[in-house]
């Protein structure tokens, strides 16, 4: 087995090259931006075999796509996030507008639109809109001190919990949310991608929960496939129902959550599985 990282794009293509030349039958990339190298390597070497994690824009028999529909456990997470709102305000915002950004953002946001219909109430969901498509956006992942900016505005607007869904910006949201509250703030924060709890341990004391695509389960499926010799280049598509999207924990934060939200989430989930609750993403991957 060998790895490699980039430090650049310009990396990209030198990488790719580098697994081949070591024999590698199966080469995973991770990220969007590695799919112009992807399909290069791809097409150079037609007898090895590629998986590409968070990209479904390569139609290649030696490429398969991993691909999440992180809306499915965003919306059990936008229903969460407004049943424990004391505020009756949450926000959310993203890096750049991007279907695999905005597919966390539409499903929190009817999650939350779900709850309000079930329990007759009105939380407002502030950042994003899922019929414009559009909202809060810091427009990079990089600059740490824009995800405390935004974090900061959503506060003061009057959100008590934030889902940042911005890559390491996330940690600009969790700094800004324990400074919040040792002011006398009450705010919660949802990670994304991975359990925040065990990735991000310096905010467990405000994580409400994470929306977790979990890759490791993926990639061993793909491994495992293509040393039995049934590689095939159809998406892998994570969802509820394969495990490969999820909901975390409530871990430190368990008992802000009541149990009758704990009990409606199981009935959620279920539902999302067999169909009855539709959570439709315009970013959704298909």
């Amino acid at each position: 087995m060998k790895e490699a990282q980039s430090s650049s794009t310009s990396d990209f293509v030198p990488n790719l090259n580098t697994m081949a030349s070591a024999g590698c039958n199966m080469t995973i990339t991770v990220g969007f931006l590695l799919a112009e190298a992807t399909t290069t390597a791809a097409k150079d070497n037609p007898k090895l075999h590629y998986a590409i994690i968070d990209d479904n824009s390569i139609k290649a028999p030696n490429v398969k796509p991993v691909v999440y529909d992180t809306a499915q456990a965003a919306f059990m997470a936008g229903y969460t996030s407004a049943a424990v709102s004391k505020t009756g305000k949450v926000g959310t915002f993203g890096g750049i507008n991007l279907p695999t950004v905005t597919v966390f953002m539409d499903g929190f946001a009817e999650g939350v639109k779900y709850f309000n219909d079930k329990q007759g109430k009105d939380v407002q969901l502030l950042g994003w809109n899922t019929e414009t498509q559009q909202g809060l956006f810091t427009n990079n992942f990089n600059v740490i001190q824009d995800g405390a900016k935004f974090t900061n505005n959503l506060i003061a607007e009057g959100a008590d919990v934030v889902m940042p869904v911005a890559g390491p910006l996330g940690k600009g949201a969790g700094d800004a949310i324990l400074a919040a509250n040792k002011g006398g703030k009450d705010v919660k924060l949802v990670w994304v991608d991975s359990d925040g709890f065990l990735t991000a341990p310096t905010y467990k004391s405000v994580l409400l929960t994470s929306v977790i695509k979990t890759m490791g389960e993926a990639v061993e499926t793909i491994i495992k496939d293509d040393l039995d010799g049934k590689f095939d280049p159809a998406p892998y598509i994570g969802t509820l129902e394969n495990g490969g999207v999820a909901l975390a924990p409530f871990h430190d934060l368990d008992s802000t959550v009541s149990a009758d939200t704990k009990s409606q989430l199981d009935e959620i989930k279920k539902g999302i599985i067999d169909g009855s609750i539709k959570v439709e993403s315009k970013s959704s991957p298909k």
